[in-house]
């Protein structure tokens, strides 16, 4: 009797020829650079460090292209676009200590939004290991331990043997649902010394797909076949599980208007006569979820902002659809389903029963009336036509990336994506500087098309040294920088909170000079210029930037009082 685990692959002629003559000159680096693309990586991201060159020289003997940014955190928000865009996971690699310790932030906000990155870092050497403080450059006493409260899972090697497996075990961890990044460290001897491991091929690291248990399904399809009120929330996952058209499906067969989440945006069609489009931080919107009787939850874990600053409170019954099992019931007692979003939306499609309700659109439009209602009279139109000018710039289908500005507040509840997958933000950690160095990671994803950087000029100046990484590899984003002259979100909640504000105004670089500085062509414009001068930088090849002094506001909260 033959079991699954007797069987063993044999190796062809040309894999045993391959064995017993490796290329000569390899080292521990090769391993990792061969294990990567064995894995199917194309692209890595990094930046070269002392204790990390065996990695970086073994580069120039692959077939992976290396796009190396300015700084470490920058190279992490790159390689976090690149993942959220293809899906696959994006390597990072970094040196030891302050190049590996700088990438921090960059991987919480991997994790925070479940964006698959795979950093490799470099150690001390293995004689410097065990917190002996043995005086080595960059020696930190346990650096894994920076990383482990941040990042999925951990991976330590100490030999050339363990290095296939232990990125293979990471990849496969980045790529689970929920995606995020995994860690990796291996020793500079250790990836400087010569090998004579054969070359690695093809690697085995499928990720396992994450089922719903079919009593649970069975059961949320008949509340929502029979609900009188249902509704659903979008989140995040809908989109990283591809699961954008099943949930159309869902929603029509219901009739159940949709919200989608700040991170869940374009899980919806923005236009359709259920969409409710993604005014969560608005009561009326609000009001409407609480009064549904079933509300599924696909794909969010009603964190902060999803849930109106914790505000919202569901009188009827949740049904929560969630690939993180730690985000089930956290916000609130629900129907908890540990899946997968496409999977579980698809057990739900096979048994929920068709559902009239020739009142929900009018219910949609009615509660998309009184949002609107109440933004107009603020009279706000400079940003409201900040966005439209935005909006018509900016192609269908290519990609934007804002950082934490008042204008990419605006474009959480406003801005209409067009697309799912398009619209990207910092706002799962809420860290600045995201939106060009991501932006670069998207466009090195993908050339074809041009995408768009949104940041203020506070958020702008964490990641100016990226104009040379821009022009370097000639990558095709257009940067917005909204100059109000300081961190202006802060400086309008410090005014309300304290009549004044403190530590928010910032010294005003010329912009546009400085971006020519970098060989990258920059226009200063206005609000009334903005779409031809924004659609005109977005159509001509390589990086480009449009610099837009603005004092902006936002919106009144309703989740205050």
């Amino acid at each position: 009797m033959t079991h699954d685990h007797d069987l063993v692959l044999r190796p062809t002629a040309a894999q045993t020829e391959a064995a017993l003559n490796p290329p000569p000159g390899r080292n521990g680096g090769d391993l990792v650079v061969e294990t990567l693309s064995g894995l199917g990586a194309t692209t890595v991201f990094g930046l070269p460090g002392q204790h990390a060159l065996g990695m970086f020289d073994a580069l120039r003997r692959s077939s992976l292209t290396y796009v190396g940014l300015r700084v470490e955190n920058n190279a992490g928000f790159a390689a976090d676009a690149y993942g959220r865009i293809t899906g696959e996971a994006a390597p990072l690699l970094l040196s030891t200590g302050p190049g590996a310790l700088t990438s921090l932030a960059a991987l919480q906000e991997a994790r925070a939004a479940s964006a698959p990155v795979l950093a490799i870092s470099s150690q001390v050497p293995t004689a410097g290991l065990g917190g002996g403080r043995h005086g080595y450059l960059h020696e930190l006493p346990d650096q894994q331990a920076s990383f482990r409260g941040v990042v999925k899972s951990v991976h330590t090697v100490r030999t050339q043997s363990q290095i296939p497996s232990a990125i293979a075990a990471a990849w496969e961890s980045a790529l689970t649902a929920p995606h995020g990044p995994v860690w990796v460290e291996i020793p500079q001897d250790v990836l400087l010394a010569e090998t004579h491991l054969p070359q690695v091929t093809a690697m085995d690291a499928t990720p396992e797909d994450v089922v719903p248990r079919p009593e649970l399904t069975a059961l949320a399809a008949h509340l929502l076949s029979s609900a009188a009120r249902p509704a659903i929330i979008a989140g995040g996952g809908v989109v990283r599980a591809d699961a954008s058209g099943k949930l159309r499906a869902l929603a029509e067969r219901l009739n159940a208007p949709v919200v989608t989440t700040f991170g869940g945006k374009g899980a919806f069609p923005w236009e359709h006569p259920l969409s409710l489009q993604s005014w969560l931080e608005d009561r009326h919107t609000t009001d409407f979820l609480e009064d549904a009787d079933v509300l599924l939850v696909v794909g969010s874990g009603l964190g902060e902002l999803s849930s109106n600053y914790h505000t919202f409170k569901p009188r009827g019954r949740v049904i929560q659809i969630e690939a993180d099992l730690g985000k089930l019931e956290s916000n609130h007692p629900a129907i908890g389903i540990h899946a997968d979003a496409r999977l579980a939306l698809s057990a739900l499609l096979e048994t929920v029963e068709e559902r009239p309700d020739p009142t929900a659109a009018d219910r949609v439009s009615t509660v998309l009336a009184r949002v609107a209602e109440r933004i107009a009279a603020q009279e706000l139109t400079l940003e409201q036509g900040l966005l439209a000018s935005v909006r018509a710039a900016l192609p269908a289908g290519s990609p934007s990336f804002w950082d934490m500005t008042i204008l990419a507040y605006w474009a959480w509840s406003a801005f209409d994506p067009r697309g799912a997958n398009t619209m990207h933000s910092a706002q799962g950690a809420g860290g600045l500087g995201y939106g060009f160095p991501a932006a670069l990671g998207a466009a090195a994803a993908d050339p074809s098309r041009p995408v768009l950087a949104v940041s203020g000029d506070g958020g702008a100046l964490y990641s100016i040294a990226e104009l040379a990484t821009a022009r370097q590899y000639d990558l095709n984003v257009t940067w917005l920088i909204v100059d109000d002259g300081g961190y202006g979100i802060l400086r309008e909640y410090m005014t309300d909170a304290f009549g004044q504000a403190t530590a928010t105004e910032l010294a005003r670089p010329d912009y546009v000079a400085l971006a020519e500085s970098f060989g990258v062509p920059g226009v200063r414009t206005t609000p009334e210029t903005l779409e031809e001068d924004l659609a005109k930088a977005l159509a001509a090849p390589g990086p480009s930037v449009v610099v837009l002094p603005a004092v902006l506001r936002m919106f009144a909260p309703t989740h205050l009082g």
